[in-house]
């Protein structure tokens, strides 16, 4: 037996394409061939290989893929692969496929389990191997149906009589295979080819013919089929325009949700509940912060969503303790209901009260059912399914808490990651290993029941995927070759934030991987990550993706700075020596790359306390310059040395010594010595002012050109390498967040990837806009009025009232002086002008779509704010301030947002 390819496809010189083969056995067993194609021309690429089946394990189906690689053999790009090119086998018999390269789809929306769940209830059917009649000579036709609605089919007619005659009553119905899949057999024996066909839509009900697909017919090849051949026509998908889908949504953080059966936070529970309101109201989607667990001390700190400590663990504030076995005790359960109304009366959540209340609770429960629990099947089964990440994450629970701290860099030297001595490990501390166990089994359990309540009212839920680990954590522990611990991420300094953001997460060494399109490689970190992404998807129909840009080029700082200042982009393109002195600015390692201090620098950052700096922190030098002391020549070293003192002329001096240290025009690369980069926004510092007028032009033409011309190619391929490569396979709708500093390529890979970007009218991305016009936002994002890290609606119309006045005269088309407060009802002409808007997904935060009640929303419009990014002690402690339960009740409310759904055709 004999498989032929042929398809279509124009490369470079030096690239290549191959198909990728993988045969099934019905013992379940696979084999995998990748097979080099040939091409006289670069366009057209063949390859013809026989089948050597075994009597043993005959081969009963195939699946295949194409991709290219380089003259080397590395892996540049694989075609879309999300619905697999799945047949039949049959050793009697040669296959011919002519096909066409599968770029990822322009509906590829449609294919998500967001649209499966928000329309019919439910995620997508896989395409399941369907054996079709064979005859003498054989063509099957197959075709991608993903915009047909419910009630319809697909259907075949062409130029034959076979085919229909082109008879709008005589067409040929198709087979579901799955996964909007659709394939039909087709005896030619005696036929004369070419073939003509489009295919058609088909109503259910009637069976009569809706709408033939649009363009030109279709055609087989001319040339003569041999007996026993079988031709497979897989082209592209249904040439019939989908009805465009609009949806809308909530985002909203567990924690911020209140329930009459909350417990001072909110829980896997109350969502539970709270996606009943959203399905009453017409909202399809409930957007979710990240659920994972970031408990480091046990103190407010661990407050922040981001600052995950495994990427699998669910964090335990979210256990709905109502569904937990009950407590044999009865004065303990009235005790624990009275401390649960004291923290449900609260106005925001108390992390650390609710942490010591509800594990204390965990503790009790555990002690009495924990056992019985463990032993049951079900909770084996989960234990045994996620032994991968459950026992390390056990495991760095127990230690962190014996040593009292997250840092295993504190703790004993013979606690590194090793996997035989953590079970030995966990088999010493079985108790407390068997109580995160149960912790986790539950928390899963509860997440999953609100996930399966969600889909079964049409609801999905999107969740939320980190840019980066908490320095110290599981992953970072296990895994310590997937990132690099010399750095850390941040964002560069803009308007907003003078030094910048420094995250502390280390960041991730992607250019070590090997495994970026191997799906079946275990290891790597691709393969790491592609099992991260598995994880969600059990529970994630959606997902965000955090700090987009971050996979195009991430904001790198040194582990010995504390400012984001002193950071570059990474990947980059580093300036060598002698580039920098071809654009006229003489290169001069000394005087570029280190601090440069002088009296007027001294006098002008530190004041009165110059003299002070001069005698304890620098070492005088020539020129009238100085430097800085060996012990004092970091910000970390300068972080150190004013540890615990909070004066404030400690402070001036220690913030001076930190921009001292930063006062430099190059900075050199973390990873190729003798490659620098110009430091950012260098042009306010006083170092620049020390060039002559050539100097500063020279040195602003090659600024301008480093940071918004010289990458953007070299950004674009790396962040679609890597896109492709973390995203393989998910059917979660991907959502970017891709806002502040963009390259010019964000917007094109986004594009080419669909994935869908984020657009907020009060950050436009056109330069020289106030205010974006919503009419202008791509069909492909996700419209929305704030983010978790900005003021919500009420909160940004108080704190800038000019900027206030102009959008209620310019956007909101409204005549005389803009209110201090917002009112309800122009809360609500806002709020319907997002919902109208172009845009596939309307998603607002809770707080915003309560800002058209008063008696909903809080009272005080700062008490609405999440986070706030820029200030480093900020608690994330907000809580909705009506329960669901009135939620659910508030009649007029509710009506307005489903009208508005309505109206709006988002729902």
């Amino acid at each position: 037996m004999k498989l032929k390819f042929r398809i279509h496809y124009s490369t470079p010189w030096g690239q290549s394409l191959h198909v990728a083969i993988t045969y099934y056995s019905d013992d379940g067993r696979t084999r995998n061939y990748l097979l080099p194609m040939t091409t006289d021309d670069g366009e057209v690429w063949t390859v013809e290989t026989s089948v050597m089946e075994s009597r043993q394990r005959p081969i009963t189906s195939l699946t295949y893929h194409y991709q290219v690689m380089d003259s080397e053999g590395h892996l540049l790009r694989k075609e879309w692969n999300k619905v697999p090119r799945l047949y039949a086998f049959d050793s009697t018999r040669d296959y011919y496929f002519p096909d066409c390269w599968r770029d990822v789809p322009l509906q590829a929306h449609l294919y998500s389990h967001a649209y499966q769940v928000a329309n019919s209830g439910k995620r997508h059917t896989p395409v399941t191997m369907m054996r079709m009649p064979l005859f003498r000579r054989t063509i099957i036709f197959r075709v991608s149906a993903p915009q047909l609605r419910e009630g319809e089919t697909v259907g075949l007619c062409g130029s034959h009589p076979a085919i229909g005659s082109w008879s709008p009553s005589r067409f040929l119905k198709m087979n579901p295979i799955g996964d909007s899949e659709w394939m039909l057999s087709v005896n030619i024996e005696g036929m004369p080819l070419p073939l003509e066909y489009k295919y058609v839509v088909v109503n259910t009900k009637t069976n009569q013919l809706n709408a033939w697909e649009e363009g030109d017919n279709r055609s087989t090849f001319d040339a003569e089929m041999r007996d026993g051949e079988v031709l497979v026509l897989y082209g592209e998908s249904l040439r019939v325009a989908e009805s465009e889908w609009k949806a809308a949504g909530v985002a909203v953080p567990v924690f911020s949700l209140r329930s009459e059966h909350s417990f001072g936070v909110g829980d896997f529970g109350d969502l539970l509940r709270f996606t009943d309101w959203a399905a009453d109201v017409g909202l399809s989607i409930v957007q979710l912060l990240p659920v994972a667990d970031t408990t480091t001390m046990h103190s407010w700190t661990d407050s922040h969503p981001y600052n995950t400590i495994s990427a699998f663990a669910l964090h335990p504030h979210y256990l709905d303790l109502e569904q937990l076995p009950p407590l044999h005790d009865t004065e303990h359960t009235v005790a624990y209901n009275r401390q649960r109304r004291e923290l449900n009366a609260m106005d925001y959540s108390d992390y650390m009260a609710v942490d010591k209340v509800k594990m204390a609770y965990v503790d009790e429960v555990y002690a009495e059912s924990g056992k019985a629990v463990l032993e049951d099947a079900d909770c084996q089964a989960f234990m045994a399914a996620n032994e991968e990440w459950l026992m390390p994450y056990a495991a760095f629970c127990i230690l962190r808490d014996m040593h009292h701290t997250a840092r295993f860099a504190d703790w004993p030297d013979h606690v590194v990651y090793d996997e035989q001595q953590i079970r030995s490990f966990l088999q010493e501390h079985a108790k407390d290993f068997g109580r995160i166990c149960f912790i986790q089994y539950h928390l899963h359990r509860q997440l999953s029941a609100a996930v399966q309540h969600a889909h079964d009212r049409g609801v999905a839920l999107m969740g939320d995927l980190p840019i980066g680990v908490y320095r110290d954590s599981v992953e970072t522990w296990q895994h310590p070759e997937f990132f690099d611990f010399g750095a850390q991420i941040g964002t560069p300094p803009d308007q907003e934030s003078y030094n910048g953001q420094n995250w502390g997460f280390p960041p991730y060494r992607w250019t070590d991987a090997e495994d970026r399109h191997d799906t079946m490689a275990p290891h790597g970190i691709f393969a790491w990550f592609r099992r991260r992404m598995a994880h969600l998807e059990q529970y994630f129909d959606a997902l965000r993706l955090d700090h987009t840009v971050g996979y195009f080029r991430i904001w790198e700082i040194p582990d010995h700075a504390v400012l984001a200042t002193m950071g570059h982009f990474h990947p980059a393109l580093p300036l060598s020596e002698e580039e920098i002195s071809r654009t006229g600015l003489v290169f001069r390692r000394d005087l570029h790359t280190r601090p440069f201090i002088n009296d007027g620098i001294l006098e002008r950052l530190f004041g009165i306390h110059a003299n002070y700096v001069r005698e304890h922190f620098l070492i005088r030098q020539q020129y009238g310059l100085y430097a800085l002391r060996e012990e004092y020549d970091t910000q970390v070293k300068v972080r150190n040395h004013f540890g615990g003192l909070t004066d404030e002329n400690s402070l001036w001096i220690r913030d001076g010594l930190y921009r001292l240290i930063a006062n430099v025009l190059f900075l050199e690369d973390l990873h190729i010595e003798g490659m620098y980069h110009p430091r950012f926004m260098v042009y306010n510092e006083p170092v620049y002012e020390i060039l002559s007028a050539e100097e500063k032009d020279a040195f602003m033409r090659l600024y301008n050109n480093y940071y918004y011309e010289r990458h953007n190619a070299f950004w674009a391929f790396g962040a679609e390498q890597l896109l492709e490569g973390i995203l393989d396979g998910t059917r979660m709708l991907v959502c970017a967040e891709d806002l502040g500093m963009l390259p010019s390529c964000v917007a094109q890979v986004l594009e080419r990837q669909r994935i869908l970007s984020l657009e907020i009218q009060a950050m436009p991305k056109q330069p020289g806009y106030e205010f974006a016009h919503l009419e202008a936002n791509p069909y492909r994002s996700v419209c929305t009025l704030s983010t978790h890290d900005m003021p919500p609606l009420r909160l940004w119309w108080e704190e800038n009232l000019g900027r206030t006045q102009r959008y209620y005269a310019v956007m909101l088309q409204q005549q005389g002086k803009a209110p201090k407060q917002l009112p309800p009802h122009l809360a609500e002409q806002i709020v319907a002008r997002q919902m109208y808007s172009p845009s596939m997904l309307c998603i607002l935060a809770l707080q915003d779509w309560l800002a058209m009640d008063v008696e909903l929303r809080h009272s005080n419009a700062a008490d609405e704010r999440i986070n706030s990014p820029y200030d480093m002690y900020n608690p994330w402690r907000f809580r909705m301030r009506p329960t669901i339960e009135q939620l659910l009740d508030a009649t007029k409310y509710n009506t307005k947002i489903r009208t508005m759904a309505k109206h709006s055709k988002r729902k």
